[in-house]
């Protein structure tokens, strides 16, 4: 009974960062539709993906060491909100950081079960 919640709490805030990742990826395709020429269209496009490859990079670390990976995850949560300075809609707050913080408090999850399972 207790490998299978082991296992959940592993693989569900990996796989949700990555769905999560994939859905801020689906902004950055509003750059084609602005006819940009091709070295414009790839400068947009960088800049349109650095909220994916900092989510990448919370990934890649948050994989191995789950409590870094809840740090970086609220930290991209606190960051955004302090970008938009609650400038925006309040439902846009559901959607960016709220995802975010649930991620994070189950890579929190995952790496306290991963302790508990450690000292066993």
């Amino acid at each position: 009974m207790k490998e299978p919640r082991k296992t959940i709490l592993f693989w569900c805030p990996r796989i949700l960062s990555i769905l999560f990742a994939a859905f801020i990826t689906l902004f950055a395709l509003d750059v084609f539709e602005e006819g940009y020429a091709l070295g414009e269209l790839l400068v947009a496009l960088f800049m349109h993906l650095i909220p994916t490859f900092l989510i990448i990079i919370a990934i890649i670390i948050g994989w191995k060491r789950e409590w870094i990976g809840a740090i970086l995850f609220v930290g991209l949560a606190i960051f955004y909100v302090g970008m938009t300075a609650f400038r925006m809609h309040w439902t846009v707050y559901l959607v960016i950081p709220l995802p975010l913080l649930i991620i994070s408090i189950l890579y929190l999850l995952s790496w306290k079960q991963t302790e508990k399972y450690k000292r066993s």
